[in-house]
């Protein structure tokens, strides 16, 4: 039997019921999500469940969505069965006041490095995690770069002509 999104959105939502939502097939990639303190359950289920098998973490990554009121910060993981060759991509959100989210690495070895990137870019707090700290990014920074936070460019420049940028008469 060939693994279909239809077939793992029905084992997702056996399992799950309503606590896996917003299932969408952007390019054919099953996406969805669920309340980030499920991450783990569902992250087992994926890798555990016979007929499943999302053994392989491709990646895991932060997105910041600023205007989103309680649910600023995403995490993404994207998973692979490597049998079927077949992807999923999974989201939880938590706040930016509270970014926590469970730790995956005790099912995936390879979550601990792509967990402290995402904390050292987006400031996720992965609780559990063996040794959270910043891995690009200099202890002494107190912010996350990646966070649409900050200006794009110093608007306090004065030595800059807009016309050299593209932007004259705008």
């Amino acid at each position: 039997m060939a693994l279909t999104n239809e077939y793992i959105k029905e084992k997702l939502v056996e399992k799950f019921g309503d606590q896996v939502t917003d299932f969408e097939e952007p390019y054919g990639l099953l996406t969805f999500r669920s309340d980030k303190d499920l991450n783990l359950k569902v992250l087992n289920f994926l890798v555990e469940e016979d007929t499943l098998q999302f053994r392989f973490l491709t990646d895991i990554c932060g997105v910041h969505y600023p205007d989103h009121k309680g649910q600023e910060i995403a995490v993404v993981y994207h998973l692979h069965n490597l049998k079927e060759n077949v992807r999923v991509r999974y989201k939880v959100f938590a706040s930016v006041a509270q970014p926590d989210v469970y730790t995956a690495t005790g099912l995936f070895a390879g979550a601990n490095w792509m967990e402290r990137e995402t904390y050292d870019f987006y400031g996720v707090n992965f609780v559990g995690h063996p040794n959270l700290k910043r891995i690009l990014n200099v202890e002494e920074m107190d912010y996350f770069p990646m966070r649409k936070e900050y200006p794009l460019e110093d608007q306090s420049r004065i030595d800059k002509d807009d016309e050299m940028f593209g932007r004259a008469g705008f």
